[in-house]
């Protein structure tokens, strides 16, 4: 474990030579920092992004080995053919990509936003590329996650008045229990593939300034120059989870100002986010709305 002492930040990376990454939404923030460090220390990194063209616009910042490939994670028929055109082993998978308090919106396959984007579009490319995957998954939560609650009966809204800022909350709740079940589950089936989640606490990226809604943006705005760290900083919780040898379930997040900035080190996490019957009966819901089984 991390602590103010060590100060690890991602100049202590080990080598990742001869080592796959794959990065969601690596063409901006936390995404392209995490690839652009990787592949500085021998990863290839497969950047996994909507628009190739922006995708391959973020891998010309980086010094290293790269790939661009399309994938949106809310049309899981994208989320498919990426997993389906993958061949050869993947060392680590990080599900970083994700949407914050967007109005009320469905994906393709009509899910709400949030949770379709967020949760069910990583659980299927997780379940469907885990033949592949060799060492660990990481996925991205928030601190956020003690706003939200699993709604097992209305996952997707239908029936509750939308608030963006709580639906927001659900989704980075159900990638908390995703990545705990994942772990379970991968126990249970004898692999040595480890789950583990981490958060950047508040970074300046501009998920936060991407809402549609002006008055969160300037908010997004003001935050981002007063009060966040550095998208660097932020990526250092992800960067600490994919290269160190922790237990799998580990949660990682900073370590200074109630997790709000710092050094990684191990997290919290709600009673909810530990609720381990909770994150079995999401996961059964989730096949369910995706069609995806567990990958192993």
């Amino acid at each position: 474990m991390a602590t103010d002492e060590m100060a690890w930040t991602s100049a202590d990376l080990p080598s990742f030579d001869g080592k796959t990454v794959v990065v969601t939404g690596a063409n901006s923030g936390l995404g392209l920092v995490a690839a652009q460090r990787l592949a500085a220390v021998g990863a290839k990194v497969v950047l996994a992004v909507r628009e190739p063209t922006r995708g391959a616009a973020a891998a010309s910042t980086i010094r290293g080995e790269t790939e661009v490939r399309r994938l949106d994670l809310a049309d899981l028929a994208s989320v498919r053919e990426f997993a389906a055109e993958w061949s050869g082993d993947l060392d680590v998978l990080i599900n970083n990509a994700g949407v914050m308090h967007v109005p009320e919106g469905h994906t393709e396959d009509g899910f709400e936003t949030h949770f379709g984007t967020n949760h069910l579009g990583h659980f299927a490319l997780t379940n469907l590329l885990l033949p592949h995957v060799r060492d660990r998954v990481v996925t991205m939560s928030s601190s956020l996650h003690r706003s939200g609650t699993i709604e097992l009966s209305d996952l997707n809204w239908e029936r509750r008045d939308y608030h963006r800022a709580a639906a927001y909350g659900q989704s980075k709740l159900a990638n908390l229990l995703f990545s705990l079940e994942l772990e379970r589950r991968l126990t249970a089936a004898g692999s040595t593939v480890r789950s583990l989640a981490a958060h950047p606490g508040y970074a300046a990226t501009n998920l936060q300034t991407r809402t549609a809604n002006p008055l969160f943006d300037a908010a997004g705005r003001v935050g981002n120059k007063i009060l966040a760290q550095s998208a660097e900083a932020g990526a250092w919780p992800m960067l600490f989870a994919v290269s160190q040898d922790l237990p799998g379930g580990s949660y990682v997040g900073p370590s200074k100002m109630n997790e709000l900035r710092g050094h990684p080190a191990l997290a919290g996490r709600s009673a909810r986010a530990s609720d381990t019957a909770l994150a079995e009966k999401l996961w059964a819901a989730s096949e369910d709305l995706t069609g995806v089984p567990f990958g192993l």
